[in-house]
């Protein structure tokens, strides 16, 4: 193939997964629990996964809602203490049987968490049990021509937590002055601020 028939194939099967996310009623009740939340969101994932649940609670903290994401490896060696029983842990893993993942998930019950949002494609998969509920992502083919490299899957998780997040931010009244206080360098800060029109 073409590098630009093969640049398209992959842009338009990122496309056809995003399209095809399911935003069932667990969906809105990630976004209720969230809201709810008496302590901090803390994100979990490995590799790809990993930067996407990093990115994730940036964008969080970004729209008012604390958040922190904690790595699972490091987790087993002391991380944990970040974890706190009021806590809500979302969980980030296109298999659901990362080793890691599904360790910290096992460490956090046992430190009260009462809630483990999973965020997951395979239909069956250890983060699935030990999940409250599962925020689904679809059976997705990935366009590498290897079939391995998760280029799909994770545009899919992305798209997932942008519309959780500002899907949250909405439902929590934050306002152009409320962002502009977390942001206040840069062009999202002057642009946020309230003395400034929008752009």
């Amino acid at each position: 193939m073409e590098i630009k028939q093969r640049m398209q194939a992959v842009l338009d099967a990122e496309a056809k997964a995003i399209a095809a996310i399911d935003i069932t009623d667990e969906f809105v009740r990630a976004v209720k629990v969230l809201q709810q939340c008496k302590g901090k969101v803390l994100t979990t994932g490995i590799g790809k996964a990993g930067y996407i649940a990093k990115k994730f609670a940036a964008t969080l903290c970004s729209t008012a809602t604390p958040a922190d994401f904690i790595h699972p490896a490091e987790a087993a060696h002391g991380d944990l203490g970040l974890i706190g029983a009021q806590d809500v842990l979302i969980a980030f893993s296109t298999s659901g049987k990362s080793r890691e993942v599904v360790e910290i998930l096992e460490m956090s019950r046992h430190l009260g968490v009462e809630t483990i949002i999973g965020v997951t494609s395979h239909p069956q998969s250890d983060l699935r049990d030990l999940s409250d509920f599962v925020l689904d992502m679809g059976i997705i083919e990935e366009p590498c021509p290897l079939g391995l490299t998760p280029s799909a899957s994770m545009a899919v998780m992305l798209a997932i937590t942008d519309a959780i997040a500002l899907s949250l931010l909405e439902q929590k009244g934050v306002t152009r002055e409320d962002y502009g206080l977390r942001h206040h360098g840069g062009y999202l800060g002057r642009v946020a601020r309230t003395d400034n029109e929008p752009h």
